[in-house]
């Protein structure tokens, strides 16, 4: 499939402008888990990064676990890295769209012991978390963008759902967009909102 280069310069011209104004916290706010020893490591290179914009692809790819370590804040701050890396194609592993839909989409499957549910409104982990489910979850993961870059993620959103001749991502991507992402466009505090913060 041959992809409208004008099409893909759009989106990451959105992706630009939506995170022009995000700030990067201080390196020891960039990692949230601090379970085990992978969180550390999978977030060390990025602690003396200041700017997101110029990471190599490579780095990007050789630690996509980040996505899934960084806090709230550090997510936010190198999201827009992976995400341009992505329109571009530069990506093999790290795959953003997971983490920007992920417990917005529930998916079953069957094993020999019955049918296994996961996101939505399944439980995370109730014997560490109490009743919290995957999508309250990503809700409080995801609700630190600001309007300007929930714009951006829905342009990457439907850029990807589009890309998607084979629908494997497209049915996580509608339901994100429809239980999450639109709204957030809508009502999410803008970065001017934030004044100095």
């Amino acid at each position: 499939m041959t992809v409208d280069s004008s099409l893909e310069d759009q989106v990451i011209a959105a992706i630009e402008s939506g995170f022009a104004r995000t700030t990067r916290p201080a390196a020891p706010f960039l990692q949230g888990s601090r379970d085990g020893c992978e969180p550390g490591e999978a977030v060390a290179p990025f602690l003396d990064l200041g700017d997101w914009r110029g990471i190599p692809p490579a780095v990007l790819d050789g630690h996509y676990d980040a996505l899934s370590f960084f806090s709230e804040g550090g997510f936010r701050f190198f999201l827009p890295a992976y995400l341009v890396a992505d329109v571009r194609d530069q990506l093999m592993t790290a795959d953003p769209v997971f983490h920007l839909t992920h417990g917005f989409h529930s998916i079953s499957v069957t094993t020999p012991d019955g049918v296994v549910t996961t996101g939505g409104a399944s439980l995370l982990n109730p014997r560490r978390y109490g009743a919290i489910t995957w999508e309250e979850t990503a809700r409080f993961r995801l609700s630190v963008f600001t309007r300007e870059e929930a714009v951006a993620i829905v342009a990457y959103l439907h850029w990807r759902r589009d890309k998607d001749t084979l629908g494997v991502a497209a049915p996580a991507i509608t339901s994100a967009l429809q239980r999450f992402w639109l709204e957030r466009t809508r009502s999410a505090p803008t970065a001017a909102s934030l004044g100095g913060w």
